[in-house]
């Protein structure tokens, strides 16, 4: 969730994400600890923010301890009231949230004006069927590891596995589900 300028909220509900750990290759400390990875060490509920192909910022939650580099990315998000795929892609969503290397190391916190709000059933477990589980993509090593996972009801899914097809427009947003309150519903990012 973000708290804008003027006050008002903007927030979607985070329908792909993926998942890094600092003893597989295609995690960014895997190689060497450096400045521009140091966040991925530090206090979990943090975020870590980096550029892609010199252009796009995308954003990960820093997970699991301190001084070990894990991390999870935002993959795609839905937001209500707007084009399906406006967040569709780390990228994506980087740039309709307003995130770029400024929020890098910032905490996922309501008094920082960005962070991620579970919904009221965040203690419930999500039907297994609801979900898919994959292997990463955008990578090129460590693609063999089923560590992406999606909402198959989200149509802003960045890319669906082989086979899955997309559902139909007609209820399928899970964002659009919701009666416009962002404490309804799923796990959600808001900025403020």
């Amino acid at each position: 969730m973000k708290r804008q300028a003027n006050g008002e909220l903007l927030w979607g509900v985070i329908v792909e994400t993926e998942a890094y750990s600092q003893d597989e290759p295609a995690c960014h400390r895997y190689r060497r600890r450096s400045p521009s990875n140091e966040t991925l060490f530090g206090e979990p509920g943090r975020f870590y923010v980096y550029v892609s192909y010199g252009i796009h910022h995308c954003v990960n939650v820093v997970t699991h301890r301190a001084n070990w580099a894990n991390g999870v990315l935002l993959r795609a998000a839905e937001l209500p009231g707007e084009p399906e795929r406006v967040a569709a892609g780390p990228a994506l969503l980087a740039r309709r949230f307003g995130i770029d290397r400024g929020h890098d190391a910032m905490p996922a916190d309501p008094a920082h004006g960005l962070w991620l709000a579970p919904g009221p059933e965040a203690g419930e477990p999500l039907d297994r069927a609801a979900l898919v589980q994959t292997s990463r993509i955008g990578i090129s090593q460590g693609q063999d590891l089923p560590w992406r996972w999606y909402l198959r009801a989200s149509r802003s899914v960045s890319r669906r596995v082989r086979g899955d097809r997309s559902p139909p427009a007609a209820g399928a947003c899970p964002a659009a589900a919701m009666d416009g309150s962002p404490y309804d519903g799923m796990h959600r990012l808001q900025v403020s």
